[in-house]
């Protein structure tokens, strides 16, 4: 018995929720997304702040329940993956992060929305008296649906394809909040520019809605490649695929969503290219680390059909020819600079620096690899394992003991380590760092979806 509750309730560190990372603003293009949704918010206000009714608080009750219409639309439109708004919000890592950041305030100002129950005097009807109050039965349904969905998505004991269906589900609570704040009495008609602003933000929501959910997972499926070689080593799996009709094409640094013809195994899953945009062929270095790649080491991979969704991602392992570039990373996080080692040398390039931090040198063919490039003049290596001491910041001052003025910083692997080792860049000066970040799902809980997931048919 005492087992089977510390499996299910695990212990007091499994429940601290993580809340979604904060936007990195910075000025220029990267930072134009991130304020368009700010922007879209703090514009609505206008039509409400005339509003009177029971109370004082009748023009924010309705602007809250408006402005979580909008960020829940925005929530669906960055989960398409519009790859024209990438450059807008510094790459698709950050427009996920304002995707959870719209979702999670879209949730919290619905609750303030109903706990206000604004309800104002010399309104403009939405719709007949009947109807809207058969739209406020539903958005109260959608409201308990919406709490319980996003309650469930956050509980990391289930599986990851779990929590993608209640990510599924979600457009339905959405649909019922629209339908409600259409119907309703508000300060402005339906038919006025106002009517039209926020039209146009229920309308986006739910057509981003159903081209994410119908046609990008049921129709669009991606690029379809065949799995030509599988590599098991330790903890890790390494993948090539070769396709079967027009190739991908990508650029260093990307990546990209792989869904396998298996049954169980078919949801996307993010993984960087570890391969060169020369090369026809795709390779994918994957740590078993979930339920989906744990089955990997024990699955007939060779031959089977892989749908590739992407490229995405601005990452940038060089930075400008006048600059030195320096890589930091640990375990998989690697696959970008082997993507960029893969590439043919260009002439007069400068030899990037590379600080590695492995679980193991021995028998792991990414460090066989990366000594290979290093005995080929192609990269200068330190390698961090176990056995030869940790990667901290204090390298970056005995390799670099003038400061890193001029240097391109480039950080991929646990968050940990990429938050110490930028901001000791930073401190030294390094002209531009770049990270990326693929933690898409949140969530508090024990990690129990691997074990979970061997108990299901599929």
């Amino acid at each position: 018995m005492h087992q089977a509750l510390s499996f299910i309730l695990g212990n007091r560190s499994d429940w601290h929720l993580k809340m979604p990372a904060r936007p990195r603003l910075r000025l220029g293009l990267h930072s134009l997304g991130p304020l368009a949704v700010v922007a879209s918010c703090l514009a609505s206000w206008p039509a409400f702040a005339g509003a009177t009714g029971d109370g004082g608080n009748v023009a924010l009750g309705l602007w809250v329940g408006a402005v979580s219409i909008v960020l829940m639309a925005w929530s669906f439109v960055l989960a398409l993956r519009p790859k024209m708004l990438e450059p807008l919000f510094g790459g698709l890592d950050s427009m996920y992060r304002v995707h959870r950041w719209a979702g999670a305030l879209a949730v919290m100002f619905m609750f303030l929305h109903t706990s206000i129950e604004p309800e104002i005097e010399g309104g403009i009807a939405g719709a007949a008296r009947s109807v809207a109050d058969q739209a406020e039965d539903l958005a109260g349904a959608g409201e308990i649906m919406l709490y319980g969905l996003v309650g469930l998505s956050l509980a990391r004991i289930f599986p990851y394809r779990f929590w993608r269906w209640t990510h599924k589900l979600l457009g339905i609570p959405f649909v019922f909040a629209s339908w409600h704040f259409f119907t309703a009495e508000k300060s402005y008609a339906n038919s006025s520019s106002w009517g039209w602003w926020f039209g146009f933000w229920m309308v986006a929501g739910i057509a981003t809605y159903l081209g994410r959910v119908v046609g990008l997972d049921m129709i669009g499926k991606g690029r379809l490649y065949k799995v030509v070689e599988a590599e098991h080593s330790g903890s890790t799996t390494r993948l090539e695929l070769e396709p079967t009709g027009r190739a991908l094409g990508h650029e260093l640094g990307q990546f990209a969503f792989l869904k396998l013809d298996i049954p169980g195994m078919s949801e996307p899953h993010p993984f960087t290219i570890a391969s060169a945009p020369e090369r026809p062929n795709l390779e994918f270095y994957i740590r078993h680390l979930g339920d989906w790649s744990a089955k990997l080491p024990i699955t007939t991979l060779v031959g089977r059909s892989v749908r590739i969704e992407g490229p995405y991602g601005e990452f940038k392992p060089m930075g400008c020819a006048d600059e030195q570039p320096v890589w930091i990373a640990g375990g998989v996080g690697i696959t970008p600079f082997l993507a960029a080692l893969d590439r043919p040398p260009v002439a007069g390039a400068t030899k990037p620096v590379l600080f590695y931090a492995a679980r193991s040198a021995e028998e792991n063919p990414i460090v066989d690899r990366l000594r290979q490039a290093e005995t080929d003049g192609r990269v200068d290596l330190s390698l961090f394992t176990p056995s030869t001491g940790r990667l901290t910041p204090s390298v970056l001052h005995d390799r670099f003991p003038n400061g890193m003025e001029g240097c391109h910083v480039a950080l991929c692997g646990p968050a940990g380590l990429v938050r110490s080792m930028a901001e000791a860049a930073h401190k030294a000066g390094s002209s531009t760092i770049e990270t990326e970040d693929f933690d898409i799902r949140q969530g508090f809980g024990p990690e129990r979806s691997t074990e979970i997931a061997a108990f299901l048919p599929i």
